[in-house]
């Protein structure tokens, strides 16, 4: 048994044990001593990883789609609220308290330009 059994098992061991198994079924008189290693167990144990698997891959899908739509949501209401802010910028003018208020600078607050000495 491994010591450590939270961590994936590498693919080409389990397409070894997969080996393995078929090999094993072919075997006409395998009897184990310990009935946790009989064929059908070993295929329960085989079945019960395939679902797992498939659960897995069927529940990264759907997070993969649920971040696909939370980055167009997110998307959408920054392009909405860049073009409130230039709503803003439009109705009460670019040096007013109220693009402030949107988080903006107003035009006065802005650093002029100055030269540089040669």
């Amino acid at each position: 048994m491994a010591k450590n059994q939270s961590i994936r098992i590498r693919p080409f061991v389990l397409q070894n044990d997969m080996e393995a198994f078929i090999a094993l079924q072919a075997i006409p008189n395998y009897t184990p001593a310990n009935t946790a290693y009989t064929q059908s167990t070993l295929q329960t144990n085989l079945d019960a990883m395939n679902a797992a698997r498939q659960l897995e891959i069927n529940t990264q899908n759907a997070l993969d789609a649920a971040r696909d739509a939370a980055a167009a949501a997110e998307w959408n209401f920054h392009n909405g609220m860049l073009g409130a802010k230039d709503q803003v910028i439009a109705q009460f003018g670019d040096d007013s308290n109220e693009v402030q208020a949107m988080g903006l600078k107003k035009k006065s607050e802005r650093a002029r330009p100055t030269r540089k000495s040669a």
